[in-house]
């Protein structure tokens, strides 16, 4: 079964859609991720196929490593995309979904990085770096 989410920034200046079954989300506790953010960022992942802009007029990318570059809304700064190089895959923001979502955070990754304002006490897997590919479920609960 197809399932299509909707999601946009806080403007409306980027919206997309995403289609298929997409990774469940996980928070990065990165520090690229949290001055982005302002605080940790939950992302979901799809083939990039599977995500199409439905609206890109504010749409901006920045190049924030040697191996991914973050997609954002320059109108009202919302932070929305994370696209590693030479792949076929796209993060995107799960706090940027319309509801429900029909997802479910699955774990914390950089722990290691994360802010000291906060405990991580959630009862889900904490993984002090990456996760190995341990938290890419594919359980969507939308139905």
């Amino acid at each position: 079964m197809t399932q299509r989410r909707t999601g946009r920034c806080l403007c409306g200046a980027v919206a997309f859609e995403v289609t298929g079954v997409p990774r469940e989300p996980v928070a990065c506790h990165c520090s690229q991720c949290r001055r982005t953010s302002g605080h940790y960022a939950a992302f979901a992942v799809a083939p990039l196929a599977e995500l199409k802009l439905t609206e890109s007029v504010g749409l901006k990318w920045y190049r924030s490593s040697e191996s991914a570059e973050r997609g954002f809304c320059s109108e009202c700064g919302s932070s929305l995309f994370w696209k590693p190089s030479g792949q076929d895959t796209i993060a995107f923001a799960a706090g940027c979904l319309d509801e429900p979502s029909g997802m479910v955070l699955q774990g914390h990754i950089f722990a290691a990085d994360k802010g000291d304002y906060y405990a991580l006490d959630d009862g889900l897997p904490v993984y002090p770096e990456g996760d190995g590919g341990a938290l890419a479920v594919q359980t969507s609960r939308l139905a």
